[in-house]
């Protein structure tokens, strides 16, 4: 049971958010509950909905965004977000199994995504205090600063859902998929 209130529906949720949670419905069919759950403050899901529509229009592609959410939401120890991301990561990113359990533990089958993967693992764990050489490796596999730049965002944005998940307990309404350890 989530410790914050998910208001039940899109018309209990506050006035302010209700078109924007009118959106996400209209995008995604449904509106998960951390959707509901953030539109407690208007604010908050405003800010929300505008870094992760900003990053999704970025250079990054959709696969290798799920990647970097994986291996953040197993670091952090958030279900809530492993089981969204499990599900996101196979059925629209179209991940292999395999590549989910690879990206959950740093890393990837794909070259390229795995410095974005290892990269990311790096920033979480220092939390942002990385090396010369961190930045060498990613920007070496192919990245250019700007996606550089982006992979720190999304780093970002899936710290800020996985606290927000854990703070609230947010009752998760995905197949569950359970850490390993926070």
């Amino acid at each position: 049971m989530s410790r914050l209130l998910t208001p039940a529906s899109i018309e209990a949720s506050p006035a302010a958010s209700q078109p924007l949670l009118q959106a996400v419905k209209k995008q995604l069919g449904v509106v998960p509950n951390l959707f509901r759950l953030v539109g407690n403050s208007p604010a908050a899901l405003e800010g929300y909905l505008g870094l992760n529509g900003a990053l999704a229009k970025g250079a990054l592609e959709a696969p290798t965004r799920e990647r970097i959410a994986l291996a953040v939401a197993e670091i952090n120890g958030c279900d809530y977000c492993l089981s969204a991301h499990s599900y996101l990561g196979k059925n629209l990113a179209k991940l292999s199994d395999a590549e989910i359990e690879l990206n959950r533990n740093g890393g990837s089958t794909d070259q390229k995504a795995h410095a974005a993967v290892r990269f990311a693992v790096k920033l979480v764990n220092a939390r942002g205090h990385v090396s010369d050489a961190d930045i060498g490796a990613v920007k070496g596999a192919g990245y250019t600063d700007a996606q550089v730049i982006e992979i720190v965002l999304h780093v970002a944005l899936n710290t800020l859902t996985n606290y927000v998940n854990e703070v609230a307990k947010t009752e998760i309404d995905f197949p569950v998929v359970t850490a390993k350890a926070a």
